[in-house]
């Protein structure tokens, strides 16, 4: 990681969009509503339920993090094919304080609002790739994949 805090794990994502969608995130009204597109988008492209479920998961812990600390941002999603991989890419996007730690931030645990610190790292095991950008006083870009597993 360096030290400024910005870092980028190299994801490589499918191209080929299918589908895009973006949502501001100012209110929990708006968390809610993000839960409810990314389940929805998932289930119409044919993820099972449970992964519906764990999308929506990932989503909320992201949203909510916009809220706390950037008070404002947005959520992109996009329905992706390449060949046998198909997903769902989120893109969390905000113009808030920034992660000067990033490394610490996904320590399970590490919270600097008091809570449980279980939002980053949570995201992160739920998703198949997980990477973060940012910056102090520049934001944060967290990008989310969830592949779509082949139905047996």
């Amino acid at each position: 990681m360096a030290g400024d805090g910005r870092t980028s794990g190299g994801m490589t994502m499918p191209r080929g969009t299918e589908n895009g969608r973006r949502l501001e995130i100012t209110s929990d009204k708006d968390v809610v509503s993000a839960r409810q597109v990314g389940r929805e988008l998932a289930a119409g492209f044919g993820f099972s339920p449970g992964d519906q479920t764990v999308i929506a998961a990932a989503i909320s812990e992201i949203a909510r993090n916009i809220l706390m600390y950037a008070r404002r941002g947005e959520l992109s999603f996009e329905l992706v094919s390449e060949g046998p991989r198909r997903g769902m890419i989120i893109v969390a996007r905000d113009d808030g304080p920034g992660i000067p730690d990033i490394a610490r931030a996904l320590m399970d645990g590490f919270s600097t609002s008091g809570g449980l610190g279980l939002g980053l790292p949570g995201a992160r095991r739920l998703m198949d790739e997980f990477d973060i950008d940012s910056g102090i006083g520049s934001g944060t870009t967290i990008t989310m994949l969830k592949l779509k597993r082949p139905v047996r």
